[in-house]
């Protein structure tokens, strides 16, 4: 227990730092210092396998699936190369998000450092409640599943142009609690005027991304399960892939054009593993093979968003 108990208090640790000492004073953050900050969120993430050995390997930490300390290293890494690129898809999201209601870059870091803080959170609760119901219920794995399925069916078909939040049913909702400002005062969440309490664009953005992450959580969370059952790694795993997702963010929101392809990584993704939870009574695969086939869809979708030209529109063939 003292293990989670520690790595909890590692995790406030990093979030007290980054708000309280790297970013205490807001400023745009450029893709230069994002992509270093990118670069140490995945370092520490991928360094933190040595410490999933050593786990496993001395018994510090419950083994309630009986992995050796090979086999949940592997585990980690899969798991949380899946959190990592299902992120990508949220970073699209909240691209969306913060242009609707038209908050600066100054300000969204503090907007996403909140919405991070939420997610770890809601996300806790979420992989609790997600372990527990397949080490109860066998069959609930089949439920996931497919569920994994019918996301990757509709990621193939969605239009990400036909999401607009200021039309969303918590947009809707919110306007029926508070008043809400059009425009910013600094980077407060609430202003008073003339007595009534109202939520500017800030506050609005960030319930949104909130609730966006956690229906995201409705995907990630089933397919981290699909690799492993085991509630440290999946958590750890989780939750040191939303630590890196602002500084993600940062870096890959003013390239999203140029990764016009890694939507059907994602759809590879999630329907190997949602194929994997279906099978998993039939067809047990060594984890090399979920780890390889998460790389090469990624790398590929990468490869081919920049290697093929996007076509222009309007122009005509000679």
């Amino acid at each position: 227990m003292w293990i989670w108990v520690l790595f909890i208090a590692l995790v406030i640790v990093f979030l007290a730092l980054d708000l309280g000492v790297f970013h205490r004073n807001e400023h745009v953050i450029r893709s230069k210092e994002a992509g270093m900050w990118t670069a140490l969120w995945v370092s520490i993430a991928l360094g933190f396998s040595g410490v999933i050995y050593w786990l496993f390997s001395s018994g510090l930490v419950e083994n309630p699936t009986g992995l050796t300390p090979n086999t949940a290293v592997l585990k980690y890494v899969t798991g949380y190369l899946i959190e990592l690129s299902l992120s990508i898809d949220n970073v699209f999201v909240i691209a969306v998000i913060f242009a609707a209601f038209n908050i600066p870059p100054l300000y969204q870091h503090r907007v996403l450092f909140w919405g991070i803080l939420g997610a770890i959170v809601f996300r806790g609760l979420m992989i609790v409640f997600g372990v527990a119901l397949i080490n109860k219920f066998d069959w609930i794995i089949y439920v996931f599943g497919a569920f994994l399925l019918y996301t990757a069916f509709k990621m193939l078909k969605s239009n990400d142009s036909e999401f607009d939040p200021q039309k969303s049913f918590m947009f809707r909702q919110l306007k029926k609690l508070y008043p809400i400002t059009t425009t910013l005062n600094g980077h407060d969440f609430f202003v008073k005027r003339m007595g009534v309490t109202a939520a500017t664009p800030l506050f609005v953005a960030l319930v949104i991304i909130e609730v966006t992450d956690v229906l995201f959580a409705l995907d990630s969370i089933p397919a981290i399960l699909a690799i492993t059952a085991d509630p440290f790694i999946v958590f750890s795993s989780n939750i040191l892939a939303i630590l890196g997702l602002r500084s993600m963010y940062f870096l890959i929101s003013r390239m999203l054009q140029k990764f016009r392809f890694i939507n059907y990584s994602l759809v590879v993704i999630l329907a190997f593993v949602g194929l994997k939870m279906l099978f998993a009574h039939q067809i047990e695969l060594p984890e090399w093979v979920s780890l390889t086939v998460i790389s090469v869809s990624l790398v590929a979708g990468i490869i081919a968003s920049l290697a093929i030209p996007e076509k222009k529109k309007g122009t005509e063939s000679v």
